[in-house]
């Protein structure tokens, strides 16, 4: 007996030796592991608890999800989530490439102002100073003001087309000077005057293309050849291209791009000549080296591509919108006791967002391979929370009770004020309230704080109904600024 139990000691001990001691976690771990799991909107519910990364990717069917996040001027950490690719088992890692999107505009922002800075170009001038191979054709809606390229970058050039959609794999694309006119292949219209430059935010990444236009008729090399040349290569976004299509030979690190519902995109993404708009693939580190670069030239301690004039311009505010500010292909955001540059993206099947901070060297990129890019703002904000970066805190509601006839007083179809041809359409449904939206399908669910007042969930968008003295609803106010009138019903 005495010999057995000293065999089995002496194996315990030789078990316990080969697994070797438990290693610590480290403060990063803990705080990846606090990001995983505090995820929170805008708006939450009293009483309810944060939720897992995993269960919001569950939750919006996000197929693949990548972050970076920046630290005092370095990246402090990066990792994937879900899969690149379902039917082909491919999971996401830090090196798996996105479509950027409108991302790409800030990069592209990047490379015109490198030709300003090298004397090649002049922001304030007229476009057609350097547009070669087409010119852009003013009429009256332009009112005699001539577009600037500071204009195309700040979106204040009065231009049409907002965005593009891409094109399948293997379909005929079109030429830059096509896209432009809205002649065939071409699948979008003429990019062409809406109201005059320099009056207002109009976002245009038709605008954007025309600067796609410039820096080839400057340079007379190809855009992707000039982006990698001069901008990505120096800012070292080595995985990174603004080929389009992409290059086969990275076709085993690139995503395939999903519909809300998780289903896959034909031809698993769609192909974007529109390359300084939207063609950029790339992967939240690449973006972040790309934040660090622009935070310490706006410093004055680096000038890899932009010396710190150039980026002063560039991060310079030209135009308000909403609550942001619109620099030269960034948007400008307050959070706290800090600024940050920052732009969203949205392609086909991708969605993703990229904020740093204009002081201290902080920064977060999160990218994923599907149409709902609901949770990237909750991933910031947990990202926001365990940093401490700024005052995230959600707006708590509370639901409250209502009674059949409560609910069923606010259902009907409700028109805009100023547009008659839209409208809302509410109905009830265990004790909530659903919007259909004219002009896209859309249903949209709503949960009551009071008899007139709703939330929803998934977006900031509150909604308050005006009853009359029979307790009936006759308008509703979305947004806080969008009047809705009950059509009556004969």
């Amino acid at each position: 007996m005495n010999f057995l139990k000293a065999l089995l000691f002496l194996t315990i001990l030789l078990i316990q030796g080969c697994s070797g001691p438990q290693r610590p976690v480290t403060d990063l771990q803990r705080r990846i592991q606090q990001v995983e799991e505090s995820l929170t909107g805008r708006i939450t519910v009293e009483g309810e608890g944060k939720w897992t990364l995993a269960e919001r990717m569950d939750h919006y069917k996000v197929p693949g999800l990548s972050i970076a996040v920046v630290k005092d001027y370095q990246v402090e950490w990066a990792k994937g989530y879900g899969y690149a690719d379902k039917v082909e088992n491919r999971k996401v890692t830090e090196e798996t490439l996105f479509q950027a999107a409108s991302i790409s505009k800030s990069l592209n922002a990047v490379g015109v102002l490198k030709l300003a800075q090298d004397g090649k170009l002049d922001l304030t001038s007229d476009i057609n100073t350097y547009l070669t191979s087409w010119k852009f054709p003013y009429d009256d809606l332009s009112k005699g003001k001539k577009i600037t390229i500071a204009n195309l970058l700040s979106h204040t050039a009065g231009l049409s087309v907002h965005g593009f959609p891409g094109y399948l794999l293997g379909e005929p694309l079109p030429s830059v000077v096509e896209i432009l006119d809205g002649k065939a292949p071409a699948n979008t219209e003429a990019v062409r005057s809406m109201f005059e430059p320099g009056l207002k935010f109009q976002y245009s990444g038709g605008g954007t293309t025309i600067t796609q236009l410039i820096v080839t008729d400057i340079t007379h090399i190809s855009y992707d050849e000039f982006m990698s040349t001069n901008v990505l290569k120096p800012l070292g976004m080595d995985h990174s291209f603004y080929t389009q299509p992409p290059p086969q030979t990275k076709s085993s690190v690139l995503t395939s791009a999903y519909r809300e519902n998780g289903s896959e995109v034909e031809g698993k993404y769609h192909i974007y000549p529109e390359q300084a708009a939207a063609g950029l693939w790339t992967n939240p580190t690449d973006l972040c080296k790309y934040i660090i670069e622009t935070q310490l030239s706006l410093e004055g301690k680096s000038e890899k591509v932009l010396n710190q004039s150039f980026t002063k311009t560039r991060l310079a505010p030209s135009v308000s919108e909403g609550s942001l500010q619109a620099g030269l292909g960034i948007f400008i955001r307050r959070l706290g006791d800090n600024e940050y540059f920052s732009h969203t993206g949205g392609n086909e099947g991708f969605r993703c967002i990229y904020m740093g901070s204009m002081k201290g060297g902080n920064g977060v990129v999160v990218m994923v391979n599907s149409d709902n890019g609901m949770i990237l703002e909750e991933v910031v904000n947990s990202i926001f929370s365990v940093y401490g970066w700024g005052d995230f805190k959600p707006n708590v509601k509370k639901i409250v009770a209502l009674s059949q006839e409560q609910w069923k007083s606010l259902e009907g179809v409700y028109e805009f004020e100023d547009d008659r041809t839209r409208y809302l359409q509410f109905t009830s449904k265990d004790d909530k309230l659903i919007l259909k939206q004219s002009w896209d399908g859309r249903e949209v669910t709503f949960e009551a704080e009071s008899d007139v007042e709703f939330f929803c969930r998934d977006f900031d968008f509150p909604l308050k109904f005006t009853k009359n003295a029979d307790g009936e609803a006759t308008q509703a106010l979305a947004f806080g600024r969008d009047v809705w009138i009950k059509r009556t019903v004969e």
